[in-house]
């Protein structure tokens, strides 16, 4: 038997060393490189898969499966792909198992389902299903840390689909090295994913996820998978997201909301609604704007606060908008907004606990900012949005005309946008007003 080698992989793009360094020398990250024992490769057994054409494959090369939560068809591009493998993460707790077993529940009714875990017992799965109320009693369950025992398994029930939970618990019997190893994960989700195209099995993987919320592992896992999944979710709400940062099948960037209850997660069918408090917007300091999240627009709330400083270094805290944008719009209002906050604490907020990443709410931003520090309230339905750029023009963003008309269903009749979204035709009940500087946007507002 050949003798197995080792090196020093790094966690974050996988890159082999020979020497320990503090540094690796690939992706330049900082102790990131972990002893690791590399597997001896094995002579091939036999003739490779034969090649065919695109004449051969099945006629239902388009089918995806209902999960039975639209929002999670959403965010997976509108249903499950056979042969896809799609990796979930998310904090402990936060609801992965919980989602992934009424998720099987629903599929199980059309396609055989495996579901396996490392982590639980059969008799807490069988609790977790009588809590939920779930109709799963002929589900195939195992509790097995084998990778290779899991797989078989799946292929002797003839699963379609396949849980597993998690991938940090499993290990295949080829490498000697610890679960959830970078050689552990790599090779594990390699064979996965092997075993997940050639035999058209869709496979759903929970992985754990680091302090900084990045799924545990190296970066290479999460490009061999097909979708990548991250739950957020704020302690203090009672909703959770689902958002997709990569995704073979769909847009990514899609996100799913869901609030969880009693019996497990019940999908929230208009996000809008708990984005928005109706009880504030009349007040100081509170701007409604429109949000393009995935495929769909979501109207949010932007709170800020404008308060006299109580030391020498005014505090600036932005939450679910970038903090160093905020400084940089407050550099913009200085200069082309004629209002001077350098003295005062800025504090802006998202409703909700959404993050957003998008510079569509710049504008709102800002005129929540000069509505607190004037203790005037923005005027009754009234949304706006827009990017500002550093010499103080509102530049258009992207589907300016789906956020106008999504803001109009839910009854605003005045919209504050740039001038290069300002549709032909607006929609019927609401007021469109296009502006090119700050300034105007400011005295559209007051």
């Amino acid at each position: 038997m050949a003798k197995a080698k080792t090196a020093y992989v790094c966690r974050e793009c996988g890159a082999h060393s020979v020497k320990w360094a503090g540094q690796c020398p690939d992706c330049a990250s900082w102790n990131t490189l972990a002893e690791t024992t590399i597997s001896v490769p094995k002579p091939s057994a036999g003739p490779g898969i034969a090649a065919t054409t695109l004449q051969a494959l099945p006629d239902d090369i388009e089918a995806r499966h209902a999960t039975g939560f639209d929002e999670f068809d959403r965010v997976l591009g509108g249903g499950l792909v056979p042969g896809a493998v799609i990796l979930l993460g998310g904090d402990p707790g936060v609801g992965k198992s919980t989602l992934l077993q009424q998720v099987s529940a629903s599929l199980m009714r059309d396609l055989p389902l495996c579901y396996a875990t490392g982590e639980e017992s059969l008799r807490q799965i069988g609790q977790r299903s009588l809590r939920l109320g779930l109709d799963a009693a002929s589900m195939n369950l195992l509790a097995d840390t084998s990778l290779e025992n899991v797989l078989d398994q799946a292929q002797r029930c003839k699963a379609r689909v396949l849980v597993i939970d998690s991938m940090q618990t499993m290990t295949s019997e080829n490498l000697p090295s610890a679960p959830g190893s970078v050689a552990q994960l790599r090779e594990g989700v390699g064979r996965i994913v092997q075993f997940a195209k050639q035999n058209e099995v869709s496979v759903f993987i929970i992985g754990h996820v680091t302090k900084e919320g990045a799924i545990a592992g190296p970066r290479v896992v999460e490009h061999m998978v097909d979708t990548v999944l991250y739950f957020e979710s704020d302690p203090s709400s009672r909703y959770t997201m689902i958002r997709s940062v990569k995704n073979r099948f769909g847009a990514s960037g899609e996100m799913g909301v869901f609030a969880m209850t009693e019996t497990g997660f019940r999908e929230v069918s208009n996000p809008s609604a708990i984005f928005l408090s109706r009880e504030s917007v009349d007040e100081p300091g509170s701007v409604v704007s429109v949000a393009w999240e995935g495929s769909r627009p979501l109207l949010v709330e932007i709170q800020a606060l404008v308060a006299d400083g109580s030391s020498n270094y005014p505090k600036r805290l932005a939450q679910g908008v970038d903090q160093n944008r905020l400084a940089l719009l407050l550099a913009v209002l200085q200069k082309h907004g004629s209002l001077t906050v350098s003295d005062e604490d800025v504090f802006v907020n998202v409703v909700g606990g959404l993050r957003i990443g998008e510079t569509a709410v710049d504008l709102p931003i800002l005129l929540a900012i000069v509505s607190s520090f004037r203790d005037r309230a923005a005027p009754d339905r009234l949304i706006c949005f827009g990017e500002i750029g550093l010499a103080g023009e509102i530049r258009p963003v992207r589907f300016g005309t789906e956020r106008i008309a999504a803001a109009a269903k839910q009854g605003f009749n005045k919209a504050i946008v740039p001038i290069g979204n300002v549709p032909k035709r607006a929609p019927k009940g609401i007021e469109v007003i296009g502006v090119r500087r700050l300034a105007d946007a400011l005295d559209a507002a007051w």
